[in-house]
């Protein structure tokens, strides 16, 4: 069998603690009954055995490096329909699933954000995720107001999922060992399907509101034209990390486009 590198330039830390690998794959919790799941960059694949070996879903992998690629086609070549050479930021999502799937995988730590971004967009077709992360940045996923780290993306994301941190994962379980802690969350699609305000308008009060976090909101969102009843509201003295998902919607609800 050919050995696979690990990567600088993709983020690569290739996993190597089974018992981790069944951990992740049992944290799929098969929320609103999905029957696909895909594993964005598999690596050598230690997870991806786990998930292949259930009956309750099939599994779809995409990998962007050629040579983890051709070491996945050789360690599973009854799967190779299955197996995607390809950028998951890049693909159509809604082209390659008609019916919705669960994402799951050991994120490379410099594109997780973004991967979660992309989800969001497809957030209709993506009921579920498991996905390892640098252990600070799913500490603000999945963090709540009044944190510290509570801030933009924990607001967008949970606009749309229920967000749980499940365990945290030590440096040497990886080749080769990140120099941070990683930590495994798992998202669930809720039952929003319309924020109930301007979407686009939410987006930019939460980032205007958290650009200047030690501002009261009043200032952070000073320029905004907001209507009378949000001027004389007491919820303008507090500051971004002090508002929930839904004071966010009512703070949205109230500024006149």
């Amino acid at each position: 069998m050919m050995y696979v590198r690990p990567k600088k330039h993709f983020g690569q830390h290739f996993l190597k603690d089974e018992n981790i690998a069944l951990q992740i794959s049992n944290s799929l919790s098969m929320h609103q009954n999905y029957k696909q799941v895909l594993e964005i960059g598999p690596g050598t694949g230690i997870l991806t055995k786990y998930l292949f070996s259930s009956t309750a879903y099939q599994t779809r992998l995409i990998e962007v490096d050629t040579e983890a690629y051709q070491y996945l086609l050789e360690k599973y070549p009854d799967k190779k329909d299955m197996i995607i050479l390809g950028d998951f930021l890049r693909l159509d999502l809604s082209a390659l699933f008609s019916e919705p799937f669960a994402v799951i995988g050991n994120f490379p730590y410099n594109i997780s954000s973004q991967i979660l971004f992309a989800v969001l967009e497809n957030r209709n077709l993506v009921p579920e995720v498991v996905g390892m992360f640098q252990k600070e940045v799913a500490m603000r996923i999945a963090a709540g107001p009044n944190s510290k780290v509570y801030g933009i993306i924990s607001v967008l994301l949970q606009a749309f999922y229920d967000i749980e941190y499940l365990f945290t994962v030590d440096e040497h379980v990886f080749n080769p060992p990140p120099k941070v802690k990683s930590a495994v969350i798992r998202l669930k699609r809720n039952n929003v399907q319309s924020l109930g305000c301007d979407e686009q308008l939410f987006t930019k009060v939460v980032k205007q509101a958290f650009n200047q976090r030690r501002k009261t909101l009043r200032n952070a969102l000073r320029g905004l034209n907001m209507n009378p009843e949000l001027l004389a509201s007491d919820i303008l003295n507090k500051r971004a990390e002090q508002l929930s998902v839904a004071d966010f919607f009512e703070i949205t609800n109230k500024i006149m486009v």
